[in-house]
This record gives structure tokens, sequence and C-alpha cells, in this order.
């Protein structure tokens, strides 16, 4: 197995940035997603919808972009509100 260059910088690369993706699901309300983004961000209502309605449209939403480190507190943060999220690397 050969890695290509893009592989190669990937591996050799320092931490670039993180994200934290939030995902559409049947469970939640969309003013319940827009208030755990409210309360949990420390987001401005609007921010906070136009999130949640990109969630909602799209079926997902880069809520938050980092460190990985701080990118996973956010992901467990956030399933503990019930919601469905995942991290990335933010070049994916």
């Amino acid at each position: 197995m050969t890695l290509d260059e893009t592989d190669l910088r990937r591996l050799v690369a320092p931490d670039v940035p993180w994200v934290t993706i939030v995902w559409d699901d049947p469970v939640n309300l969309m003013s319940y997603v827009s208030f755990v983004f409210r309360t949990y961000f420390g987001l401005e209502r609007s921010e906070a919808e136009r999130l949640m309605m990109q969630v909602h449209t799209k079926g997902k939403a880069v809520v938050a972009t980092g460190a990985r480190e701080q990118m996973e507190l956010h992901v467990e943060a956030l399933h503990g509100y019930g919601l469905w999220a995942t991290v990335s690397r933010a070049d994916t």
C-alpha cells in the first residue's frame, strides 16, 4: 500500500481544524434544537435558528470548529441533550 501526497500531508499535518456536526433526527422538535444551540453555545436566537433550519432542511449543520478534543467535548454535551452529533475533519 502506498500513500499519495495528500494522505501523507494529512498524517504529518498539525492538528487541522475539526468540526462538530449536528444531524437531523425524527425525534427532536426544531424549537428544542434551537434552544440547545442557544443554551449550550450561547448563540443569539437568530443564529441558533439559522443553524437549526440548516439541520432541518439540509440534514446537518456545522455548529463548531476547532481542536479535535474540544469538538469531542461538544459532541458529548450535545448527546447529553439528546441530539445526534459527530466530529469530523474540517477538510472532509
